[in-house]
């Protein structure tokens, strides 16, 4: 159960921003067994002076282009499966035209009763987990 966050800066074109998320997914479908109907996805747009990064910190990027992907994810994926989400995510993210260098990822992992999507409760009480 992802449920993904972009960060982007306004300028990027919404169309990129749709194309990063569908191969943010596919990366999550491939490498972490996610379920391909678990599609959720907001898209946060910020001015340039919102959005302070530093631009060598772990590798060069370019503040004012550089993206944050933020993956809320159930927990129970290997430390082997997340780094094969991020080298999937950012060889993905040549192929729409996005500089991986300007990217940042990072999972928030949770349980099941973290997530609620209707009345009958959390996924744990829906699922009897």
């Amino acid at each position: 159960m992802p449920f993904n966050k972009l960060h982007v800066p306004q300028s990027l074109p919404i169309e990129t921003c749709h194309a990063i998320n569908d191969l943010l997914h596919d990366c999550l479908v491939d490498t972490c067994g996610v379920n391909p109907d678990d599609y959720f996805c907001l898209i946060s747009r910020y001015l340039p002076e919102e959005m302070i990064l530093h631009p060598t910190f772990m590798g060069k990027r370019e503040p004012a282009s550089t993206i944050i992907i933020e993956i809320a994810l159930l927990v129970g994926r290997t430390d082997e499966q997340k780094e094969a989400l991020y080298v999937d995510v950012r060889q993905r993210l040549r192929e729409v035209d996005f500089d991986p260098a300007n990217s940042i990822i990072y999972l928030h992992e949770n349980k099941p009763v973290d997530w609620s999507f209707s009345e009958a409760g959390s996924v744990k009480s829906v699922l009897n987990l």
